[in-house]
């Protein structure tokens, strides 16, 4: 079986060594198995839970709450529903940022329409009741 490098796993999930090893620390990665020189061992699957790892990080979620997940992979088919309810409930939450998002890019597409008007004509004279001043 072909294993890799922390630091191959770090360049092929854009990622330092240093987290790598700050979430081995941590306890993120009790699956990753060890020469016995003491020399990491990633397996393709160790990958793939990394994956999922920086999927649940890059949702907001607090590193011990992303442990607890580990924890209940650990535990077996007796956390099946808690790690059901955690991802239903990160994606409750990534569509709320989603909705977010949403917001943010209309007043972002306004303010470039707004911009692009003031441009052609030369003035932001045209949008008289749309200037927003800001003083100091």
């Amino acid at each position: 079986m072909k294993t890799y490098s922390i630091s191959e796993v770090a360049k092929e999930l854009n990622l330092t060594v240093y987290t790598l090893r700050y979430y081995d620390k941590e306890g993120l990665m009790p699956f990753v198995e060890r020469a016995d020189s003491g020399t990491r061992l990633f397996k393709e699957s160790d990958i793939d839970a990394l994956k999922i790892i920086e999927c649940l990080k890059s949702t907001g979620m607090p590193i011990k709450e992303i442990k607890n997940f580990i924890d209940w992979c650990s535990d077996g088919d007796s956390t099946l529903q808690q790690r059901y309810d955690m991802f239903m409930e990160r994606k409750a939450s990534v569509e709320a940022q989603i909705e977010e998002l949403k917001k943010t890019m209309e007043l972002i597409e306004h303010k470039c329409s707004y911009y692009k008007t003031a441009l052609d004509a030369g003035t932001e004279d045209i949008h008289k009741n749309d200037k927003i001043e800001i003083t100091n």
